[in-house]
């Protein structure tokens, strides 16, 4: 996976919890969506000493609002025990397989264990935006251990959602048979509207995009 361009990066949280953003385009006014909170909140801090701006975050995980409750956090990060999904409503969410991870999904993917889920209030982008009252937000963080693709393909064909400028995605295809041809036709797709690689992780699974219209 190789850049499409070349503009301003900045490292944001730690090598673990971080990804990479382009600073220029965040402002006190931006809002900014961190969905796969788990136990590290170091990319949402990081962001909110920088910009002072406010970071939605959101996790349906057990395991990761215990965790969050427990934490001591600024009054500019807000945190909801929702995931995103492609649809709105209740639904299975499968726990890992390693009770020592805080990561489940929505996927039937190879970390999950089938026989241990819970039920968790999921919501589309759009139906998340209208509740918090967002018109537009200024950047899309999803970590969500393999239901990145559902969750892209139902945002790009809702129009009503208007265009992201910074889309930071960690895809999980290592966890599925055709995980390779899924990322590459889901990159295929974000290209196809406008958006370009400005940065890729040191282990190619987090990809940061921005669209040609932020340039």
């Amino acid at each position: 996976m190789k850049k499409d361009i070349h503009c301003a990066e900045r490292w944001y949280g730690t090598q673990y919890g971080g990804t990479i953003m382009n600073p220029k385009l965040l402002s006190k006014d931006s809002i900014v969506y961190s969905f796969g909170i788990g136990e590290d909140i170091s990319f949402d801090l990081d962001v909110i000493r920088t910009h002072d701006c406010k970071v939605y975050g959101f996790d349906p995980t057990p395991k990761s609002i215990k965790w969050v409750e427990s934490q001591e956090t600024p009054p500019n990060f807000l945190f909801y025990e929702w995931g995103i999904s492609d649809k709105t409503g209740e639904v299975d969410f499968f726990l890992p397989k390693n009770t020592e991870h805080v990561s489940g999904s929505l996927s039937n993917q190879s970390n999950i264990d089938l026989s241990n889920k819970v039920t968790v209030q999921v919501k589309t982008l759009k139906d998340i935006m209208n509740e918090l009252n967002h018109t537009s937000i200024s950047v899309l963080k999803i970590d969500i251990e393999g239901s990145e693709y559902e969750v892209i393909d139902e945002f790009l064909s809702n129009e009503s959602i208007p265009i992201i400028p910074q889309l930071l995605i960690e895809y999980h295809g290592r966890f599925f048979p055709d995980g390779i041809q899924k990322t590459k036709d889901s990159i295929t797709k974000l290209k196809a509207i406008g958006y370009k690689i400005f940065a890729v992780s040191n282990n190619f699974v987090g990809v940061s995009l921005i669209h040609e219209s932020s340039l």
